[in-house]
């Protein structure tokens, strides 16, 4: 009967004491220290208008006057747009709320900074008056509970009330004082459960909070699209360039034919030089993803690092494939945006020419006019239909991708006996980049 009596009564007290309980009364004296400042100064308002000489005399109409001075004043300081940051952190901290139950960042629009006004006057308006009944509550029910062993605080006159002279009344102190100190934790508790309630309704996102969000969200996913792109560009196309050059050598690995061993020499070489290169770039990539994790995606707006058409003769020397190269145009002059995409397409488009083409030789026209640089590949089809590997078929849409974001096209397919790739870049980064950026 003890033991459940025992657990009756923890039952009953966790609400009141536990550790959330505890928790949020710790934020409610937050928003009682919080709010001293403004009582301070709400005294030096009212204090002329009671007749008080002084912020610290007994006087009610001058705690109670202030107190009601000092709460407007924290409401004008809540329109700063950081006072929703500090609100939020102490509220997620102290009312165990969700993560996601809380808005993000300065309160920007009217909205937000209305609710943010509410959230902080509740919060210092509650937590004032749980903070002066924490202070004058406690020593009161102590009195009480030791007021029938103790004489002298009976008979003192700045003491006990005169009620407590009377019998029945001295019996029944110690009650009281343990009441006394239930009321206390009950308010602290029912104050923070409000708080805890109201606190996403008041500090939770707004509608421009959530499609600045969403918005966020967008753009961390497409740095982290193009960064995929980058990845499957580069290593798709050492992989296949390597794979055609090591089947190559091996083949003729066993020959005693001196050109046969220089050859094999040249595609070691080729494999040596192609493999340090996507290393290098696939460093890169992966530096910008963990740089991006680690603070917090403020880089989003940077591009990916990697070769542009400065580095295209390296690309074809090393591609396992003979290509006839012709240019029209001073390609160095391609802005970096640009050029470095066109990069990637002609290195889209050796790559599939070498899945799908063999050792088919590949012409590739780059011109450069002031409408646009245009790129075309052609190659012969496979005789044989070739076998696509699973997994396979993003290269040519990443192609159509890059050329899009960029504002201009790109295509690809049969045209008779040929396969061809042409793609159009605007030969600046104006608007039309700008407009195909997420």
């Amino acid at each position: 009967m003890t033991a459940a009596l025992r657990r009756s009564a923890v039952l009953l007290l966790r609400p009141l004491v536990g550790g959330r309980a505890r928790l949020r009364w710790t934020h409610l004296i937050l928003g009682g220290a919080l709010l001293m400042p403004y009582w301070l100064l709400g005294t030096v308002i009212v204090g002329p208008l009671v007749g008080s000489g002084t912020m610290f005399s007994g006087s009610l109409a001058l705690q109670f006057g202030a107190f009601a001075a000092a709460l407007p004043i924290a409401a004008a300081s809540a329109l700063f747009p950081l006072a929703r940051p500090l609100s939020v952190a102490a509220a997620r901290a102290m009312c165990g709320l969700a993560e996601g139950a809380m808005a993000d960042g300065p309160a920007r629009s009217r909205a937000a900074r209305v609710r943010t006004v509410g959230w902080f006057t509740l919060h210092v308006g509650l937590g004032g008056i749980i903070s002066g009944m924490s202070l004058a509550l406690p020593p009161f029910a102590v009195a009480l509970l030791v007021l029938p062993l103790s004489p002298a605080l009976r008979e003192n006159r700045l003491g006990m009330p005169r009620v407590f002279r009377h019998d029945l009344a001295l019996t029944l102190a110690p009650l009281a004082g343990i009441v006394s100190l239930v009321a206390l934790a009950a308010c602290a508790a029912v104050a923070g459960a409000l708080l805890a309630r109201l606190a996403p309704v008041l500090l939770g996102p707004t509608p421009s909070d959530r499609l600045a969000a969403a918005e966020r969200r967008a753009a961390d996913l497409a740095v982290r699209n193009r960064l995929a792109r980058e990845l499957h560009d580069s290593v798709g196309h050492a992989l296949s360039a390597v794979t055609l050059q090591a089947g190559a050598a091996r083949r003729i690995l066993d020959s005693d034919d001196p050109a046969d061993m220089e050859f094999v020499r040249d595609a070691l070489t080729a494999i040596e030089e192609t493999t340090r290169r996507t290393v290098g770039e696939l460093d890169s990539v992966l530096g910008l993803l963990r740089r991006d994790d680690e603070h917090g995606n403020e880089h989003r707006d940077e591009p990916p690092c990697g070769p542009s058409l400065d580095a295209l003769d390296t690309l074809l020397a090393h591609s396992g494939v003979q290509v006839a190269l012709t240019v029209e145009g001073d390609i160095a002059t391609v802005p970096e945006p640009v050029s470095r995409e066109a990069y990637r397409i002609v290195q889209e488009g050796l790559s599939n020419a070498l899945r799908h083409g063999g050792d088919a030789p590949v012409t590739l026209h780059v011109a450069l006019s002031t409408e646009k640089l245009g790129i075309t590949m052609e190659n012969p089809l496979p005789i044989i239909a070739p076998v696509v590997r699973p997994g396979g078929g993003r290269g040519l849409r990443g192609v159509a991708e890059r050329a899009t974001l960029l504002g201009g096209h790109a295509s690809a397919g049969p045209d008779g006996p040929l396969w061809r790739l042409s793609a159009a870049l605007p030969p600046t980064v104006g608007a039309g980049v700008r407009r195909g950026r997420p």
